[in-house]
This record gives C-alpha cells, sequence and structure tokens, in this order.
C-alpha cells in the first residue's frame, strides 16, 4: 500500500512541474543530437571523464587505505593495491582515450556478440512466453556485436560517443513524453 501511496505523489510531483520535466527533456534531447553529431569528441570526453573518476576514487581508496587500514597489515596492502589499480587505470584512460576506446569498443563488440549468442540460444531452448521478442534481442545483440567488430578498431572512435548521445537522446523523449502524459492528469 505503501508503494501506491509513493506513485501516486510522484505522479502528483510530475503534473505539478510538468514544464519543467519537458524542458529538461528537450535539453536531454538537444544535449544526444550534439552528441551524436560530434560523436568522436563525445567518445573522448567520456573515456577522459571515466579515467577522472577511477583516477578519483583511486585516491580516495590510497587515502583511505592510510587512514583506516594502516596497522592492519593484510588489509592494508589490499587497500592500498585496489587503489594503485584504479590510480593507474584511471591515468591510463586520461593520457590516452584513444586507445582506451578502441579497447573498450573491442570489449563492448566482444560482450553484445556472446551477450547475443547466449540470450538467441536460452530463448530457443526455453520458449517463454512471448518468445520472439527475446530472440529478436538476442538478433539485434548479435548483429550489434557483429557490426561493432567488423569496424574495429576504427569503431572505437565513434562507438561510445554514439551509444552515449543515443541514450541521451531517448532519455531526452522519455522525458518529454512523461512530462505531456503528466500535463494531461491535470486537466
Amino acid at each position: 500500500m505503501a508503494t501506491y501511496a509513493f506513485m501516486d505523489q510522484y505522479r502528483a510531483t510530475i503534473a505539478k512541474h510538468w514544464i519543467l520535466f519537458f524542458l529538461l527533456g528537450v535539453l536531454l534531447l538537444a544535449i544526444g543530437v550534439v552528441a551524436v553529431s560530434a560523436v568522436t569528441l563525445t567518445t573522448l570526453l567520456s573515456v577522459i571523464f571515466l579515467g577522472g573518476l577511477l583516477l578519483a576514487g583511486g585516491v580516495v581508496m590510497v587515502v583511505d587505505a592510510f587512514f583506516f587500514w594502516w596497522g592492519r597489515w593484510s588489509g592494508f596492502f589490499l587497500a592500498i593495491l585496489s587503489g594503485l589499480i584504479y590510480i593507474i587505470l584511471g591515468s591510463m584512460l586520461i593520457n590516452n582515450p584513444l586507445i582506451a576506446s578502441e579497447t573498450i569498443t573491442l570489449l563492448l563488440g566482444v560482450f553484445y556478440l556472446v551477450a547475443g549468442l547466449c540470450r538467441i540460444a536460452y530463448i530457443s531452448f526455453t520458449r517463454i512466453p512471448n518468445w520472439g521478442w527475446g530472440l529478436l534481442s538476442g538478433v539485434l545483440s548479435l548483429i550489434l556485436g557483429m557490426l561493432i567488430l567488423s569496424n574495429w578498431p576504427q569503431s572505437g572512435l565513434f562507438i561510445i560517443g554514439l551509444f552515449v548521445g543515443i541514450d541521451l537522446f531517448f532519455v531526452g523523449i522519455a522525458y518529454i513524453m512523461t512530462s505531456l502524459a503528466a500535463r494531461s492528469l491535470i486537466r
């Protein structure tokens, strides 16, 4: 019962501020279009941002190792090692985002290829209700993986930026559609 009360409160908040959600949606959609228009720049910025997050996380872990784990030697060495791995990986991403984007893209291609094959096999054996949608999902993942890998390493220049841009575009559409539905609740 509490869940439904929360959902009603959520809907009321969106309905009250529907224009703000609409404007945020338009902004996200526009950012998505810009990101897709400049996919190489978006890819490199995304990799550098990820590297910065890993570097900052590593620094926090090293500081934590000295403040909390100092004197507890087994925990200290594992904590410091974890932090140093984050720092090294973050530095590598920041210092050479082009090679990092190619490596991440290779991993994405392999992931989609394997995930698509596994999904197709799972759906083929189980034949769950509406199994066609699961099969379609698996086939699309398989094709996506094959497309990424067939153009690798060149695809490393644009795949991450393209995925980020498409995601932002569709999140913007979701905000817009939610705001328009919430506006109709007011009427």
